[in-house]
């Protein structure tokens, strides 16, 4: 199954999306946040769905999507989880992965506009993998890191590479930007996917491809991240990890690359879907 929202920002609507359609399951009451991931809500909205079967109404044409979830506690990210990515930066494999936290501020729908923020001339795409957390999770052993798991999304880790690396103090300050975490089109149900070590990646800016990545070259596993960060801090239901970005990022070419008014970035996943966003300046 396959989880949406759709409709104007800030009042979507709840939806599934199955073979490909996308319909309306607004009846099914409250929306994809803590409260139904925590209450069961995937295995109760499966039952909804099959006993509408055949009544579920089509969600018009271009409708606008939103995150496939609402704002979640925290959006925990994972950097420098790829060699050939550490690579292209510079930085040293990490022994242990690095935590940062991307602000829920930063969360938009997969095909909304990115803005450039204010005084930023160093904007950059990362296309990433995203892990959504379905039940409460403390000091997780490995073994059991899926059964904590209730989907994945697709997910830009945009990013601002002067604020995040030249202006001192953590990476927070390049990451949390407003538009800055386009989620979606959809969550996908991990039952959908039948390996995620294996879950192909990619990312064109005006149409040429930069980013062309698998999870299987991931250097810490899905179960390894969802285990690690729970060490540290209580994973609720809905919170998100990104497990992080594959080569191919405009901080890693030579001159670097970065964003600009009018550019168009898109990017997909194997079993995600697709984003497409249109980049703008800020403005007050």
């Amino acid at each position: 199954m396959k989880l949406i929202r759709y409709g104007e920002s800030g009042k979507e609507k709840i939806g599934v999306q199955i073979d490909s359609v996308n319909y309306d399951v607004a009846a099914f009451g409250g929306d994809y946040n803590e409260q139904f991931f925590a209450e069961n809500g995937l295995a109760r909205l499966e039952q909804f769905v099959k006993a509408n079967e055949g009544k579920l109404v089509e969600i018009p044409a271009g409708s606008r999507l939103g995150s496939p979830f609402a704002r979640p506690s925290k959006i925990v990210c994972i950097g420098l989880n790829y060699k050939d990515h550490a690579a292209e930066t510079g930085a040293a494999i990490p022994a242990e992965p690095i935590i940062f936290m991307k602000s829920t501020t930063a969360l938009v729908g997969p095909n909304d506009q990115v803005v450039i923020p204010k005084n930023s001339v160093k904007t950059d795409w990362e296309v990433e993998f995203g892990i959504v957390i379905g039940q409460k999770a403390t000091y997780v052993e490995e073994s059991e890191a899926l059964d904590y798991v209730a989907g994945y999304v697709l997910h830009n880790d945009v990013s601002e590479r002067e604020f995040q690396i030249e202006r001192g103090g953590t990476w927070d300050k390049g990451k949390g930007c407003d538009t800055f975490a386009p989620m979606g089109p959809v969550m996908t149900t991990k039952e959908e996917i039948p390996d995620i070590n294996n879950v192909r990646l990619w990312l064109k800016v005006n149409g040429k491809t930069y980013q062309d990545g698998n999870t299987k070259n991931l250097i810490f596993s899905v179960k390894h991240v969802v285990s690690y960060v729970s060490q540290f801090m209580t994973l609720l239901p809905g919170d998100v990890i990104s497990t992080g970005t594959p080569a191919g990022v405009g901080l890693g070419f030579n001159p670097p690359i970065y964003l600009k008014e009018g550019d168009v970035i898109e990017l997909g996943a194997d079993y995600l879907g697709e984003q497409r966003q249109e980049v703008s300046a800020w403005r007050k």
